[in-house]
């Protein structure tokens, strides 16, 4: 798959009120819950992060290259971002390639995602090990401020940062390590909205 990446992300207190109403409004499920691995590389000088840039193997129901650009600001403060993503035989081959050609894996990454479908627009649901978010993407921007609508999420409270970056604010404070966002890693930590600084969209 190549193309433009348009979403919309938001943090929810209540993941199961999202998707109660995603089924009252009869969404289609395109992917049951399923436990994501990802890896993400650069190279030893950093150079991807540099430039706003992600290399990124994941393996969930099967495993995928994915590269993804710099991202910009459209109307309304939606971010998009050139993606380019295909699947591949062996997650570990996988590595093995990056690997030999030079590229190092800086972080390790996890969640849990369940993927909906309404008015030609993906809901990704994501319980990550710091808190749960709801992400929409789609071509067309009034379809995701349309869907946010019907979900009773609050467009205004929409998160303009990645997982990881939301992660990395933490990390100082709890003493965690960068590279390590796993269920495994928080599992004794208690992290707030404050923590995150930022806001639930659902209250």
């Amino acid at each position: 798959m190549t193309g433009q990446e348009t979403e919309v992300k938001l943090f929810v207190k209540d993941l199961g009120r999202i998707e109660m109403r995603l089924r009252e409004l009869k969404a289609h499920l395109i992917q049951p819950r399923v436990h994501e691995v990802n890896l993400r590389f650069d190279n030893p000088n950093g150079d991807l992060r540099r430039e706003f840039k992600v290399l990124r193997l994941r393996n969930d129901t099967e495993a995928k290259f994915t590269f993804k650009g710099p991202s910009e600001e459209r109307a309304g403060g939606v971010l998009s971002r050139r993606e380019i993503e295909f699947s591949v035989g062996s997650f570990e081959a996988a590595q093995d390639f990056l690997e030999a050609l030079g590229f190092i894996p800086v972080v390790f990454y996890e969640k849990y995602r369940t993927t909906y479908e309404l008015h030609q627009v993906h809901i990704m649901l994501d319980e990550l090990p710091y808190g749960n978010f709801v992400e929409i993407e789609g071509e067309d921007i009034n379809a995701l401020h349309k869907v946010a609508d019907l979900l009773a999420l609050n467009w205004e409270a929409m998160v303009k940062a990645g997982y990881h970056a939301i992660f990395e604010r933490i990390t100082r404070k709890f003493d965690l390590d960068p590279s390590q966002l796993s269920f495994e890693a928080l599992r004794s930590t208690q992290v707030s909205k404050q923590d995150l600084d930022i806001t639930y969209s659902d209250e």
